[in-house]
């Protein structure tokens, strides 16, 4: 029975019952040829399915942003065409207001 992580660490790294070490044929902790292939295959193939939906995400999130977009463009363009039917009127230079000030002489006190 394992008691503690130390006796389960020094019960996976210790020699095998024969006597043979970890760099042994056989031994248990080290993959064959085999299975190192078909690891390479099963991270390929995970990898390329993740492309997949990446793909599919960008392609969904794309069309959305496309279908927003159009949305509210279509709904704008009466305001465009009021904004270019009805420009807005007064004074207005350059971004700058001009207002007159009134003193006191002026208004009639």
């Amino acid at each position: 029975m394992i008691r503690n992580l130390k006796e389960l660490f020094d019960t996976v790294t210790s020699r095998t019952p024969t006597g043979r070490g970890p760099g042994a044929r056989g031994y248990p902790g080290q993959a064959g040829v085999l299975q190192k292939i078909a690891a390479a295959v099963v991270t390929l193939s995970l990898f390329a399915v993740a492309l997949m939906f990446s793909v599919l995400l960008f392609a969904v999130v794309l069309t959305a942003g496309a279908a927003v977009w159009g949305y509210l463009w279509w709904k704008m363009r009466a305001v465009r065409r009021q904004m270019r039917d009805n420009p807005p009127g007064g004074l207005v230079i350059e971004g700058e207001v001009i207002r007159e000030v009134r003193t006191r002489d002026e208004r009639g006190r």
